[in-house]
């Protein structure tokens, strides 16, 4: 078998490729290529934007410093007219909102103001129900017999606190000696105080009875109204109403509340 010696031909080219791609082999810098023009594209586009900038800047302090002055008068003249258009606008709108407000107030005055109409009058109505049907047993009964009756008792609370409003129908049929009754009125409530206990108020007080209070004149026929004052922090149970003559309870009716 033929070797190649240390002289030959084939040795010194494998020498040579050893010595170019293998480890002993130089350092080769590798560098990417960057075409000259692309720099200055970029320094003259540096350059165009820092002229502009300066140009918008000097501009605008020339219009502040006045050097401008046609411009900035033409543009504070159409301010002006847009500032003058729009304070006529919001003018307009105020007036709109005002007449808008004060129909509703008006409207709402008027809204109130039915509404209290007709609640004073389905009240007048359910008296009015409450005194014929009294009427009609009046009429039903007859007789000659004397009779005292005390029907349709209300009490409600008013806005003052301890403060009611009471209604009662009184009815009377006399003989022909004694055509009207006179007597006294009184209530006997009976309330839960602050601290639990139960407790009946009467009214009116022995000073108040001794003044006249609820005193009662009736020929056939009267809706007792009045307004009862009791203390704020009680709360009413039951109300009885009593109709008395001489010391003596002719008619009564109570409710529970």
């Amino acid at each position: 078998m033929h070797r190649a010696g240390p002289g030959s031909r084939l040795a010194l080219k494998l020498r040579r490729l050893r010595s170019r791609f293998g480890i002993a082999a130089p350092r080769v810098a590798v560098r990417t290529h960057f075409p000259w023009r692309w720099p200055l594209v970029v320094l003259l586009t540096v350059l165009v934007a820092t002229v502009l900038v300066r140009g918008w800047r000097d501009g605008a302090e020339d219009r502040l410093a006045g050097f401008d002055r046609g411009e900035t008068k033409a543009e504070i003249e159409a301010l002006r007219g847009r500032a003058g258009d729009l304070a006529i606008e919001v003018e307009h709108l105020r007036g709109i909102t005002n007449a808008t407000e004060n129909s509703q107030k008006i409207d709402r005055t008027a809204i109130d103001e039915l509404t209290r109409q007709v609640k004073t009058l389905e009240d007048e109505n359910a008296r009015l129900k409450e005194s014929l049907a009294v009427f009609e047993g009046l009429a039903v009964n007859g007789g000659t017999t004397e009779s005292l009756t005390l029907t349709r008792l209300r009490v409600e609370p008013i806005s003052e606190p301890g403060h009611y409003r009471y209604r009662v129908l009184a009815s009377w049929r006399g003989s022909e000696a004694k055509r009207e009754f006179k007597g006294q009125l009184s209530f006997h409530v009976t309330t839960r105080q602050a601290a639990g206990r139960s407790a009946v108020i009467i009214v009116p007080s022995d000073k108040e009875r001794s003044l006249g209070k609820f005193a009662v004149s009736l020929k056939n026929f009267s809706s007792l109204e009045g307004t009862l004052e009791l203390p704020a922090e009680a709360k009413i149970e039951r109300v009885e109403v009593r109709l008395s003559q001489d010391g003596l309870v002719k008619a009564s009716q109570s409710i529970l509340l």
